[in-house]
């Protein structure tokens, strides 16, 4: 048995009508095309649109490419400056050793009395020679005699950065002192240019005086004064 037809909905039929008499009373503009000015308008904001998505994304790129630049500056510096800073307190303890090294020779060799050196001041060529080809650099005996003292000799010592020579001057009363050199970073005691920065250590047994000079170490040791060992390695100094 068929079930019964439903009937028809009044204001569905009612809408239906009015959206057709609408259409109808506006057919003419409807059927008209779409006024260049409007396409134009349309386009010209599109475009826009599109501009303003391409700057955003440019704009991205640029501050990734930015951030990235800054961050790998920013690194640099810091990798430099800790490069820089190790480079500095690497250089530290090879001055610390060079000036310890020369106290620590000038107490073991200065109180001998029949064995104070290897080669004895009256072969100061042939010990200058020997020293200078050992330390592959032309050394020179400084005179001491105005300040009283003479040379005793002097002896090949080895070093942390190769060998080493130590020049042993005696005064009239006995009292010894010791100049010692060999290679040594100029940047382990920086000067300004023109000067020779003296150092005074008290690391070791006895105090000195150092200086670099060009790549090479100066340590004049001494049990003396603070001045009157300042004043003996200004004469040095002069001399080489």
């Amino acid at each position: 048995m068929n079930s019964p037809t439903p009937p028809p909905d009044t204001d569905q039929i009612a809408w239906r009508a009015q959206r057709d008499a609408l259409r109808e009373l506006h057919r003419e503009v409807l059927d008209e095309p779409v006024p260049k000015a409007l396409l134009a308008a349309a386009g010209h904001l599109e475009d826009r649109r599109a501009r303003q998505t391409r700057w955003v994304r440019w704009g991205g790129i640029a501050a990734s490419v930015l951030i990235a630049f800054v961050a790998g500056w920013v690194g640099n510096q810091q990798w430099s400056a800790s490069q820089q800073t190790g480079a500095a307190l690497a250089r530290v303890p090879a001055a610390r050793e060079f000036v310890h090294a020369a106290s620590v020779a000038h107490a073991v060799y200065a109180p001998e009395k029949r064995h104070p050196v290897e080669v004895v001041a009256a072969e100061q060529q042939h010990l200058v020679q020997w020293l200078s080809r050992r330390l592959d650099r032309p050394l020179k005996v400084p005179d001491l005699s105005a300040e009283g003292y003479a040379l005793v000799g002097g002896r090949l010592l080895p070093g942390s950065e190769g060998a080493r020579a130590q020049f042993m001057f005696e005064r009239a009363d006995g009292e010894r002192v010791t100049l010692y050199l060999g290679s040594l970073d100029a940047a382990a005691a920086p000067a300004k240019a023109g000067e020779t920065a003296f150092r005074y250590s008290a690391d070791g047994p006895v105090p000195s005086f150092y200086w670099i000079d060009r790549g090479f170490g100066y340590a004049l040791a001494g049990k003396l004064p603070r001045d009157a060992l300042l004043r003996l390695a200004g004469a040095v100094h002069r001399q080489l």
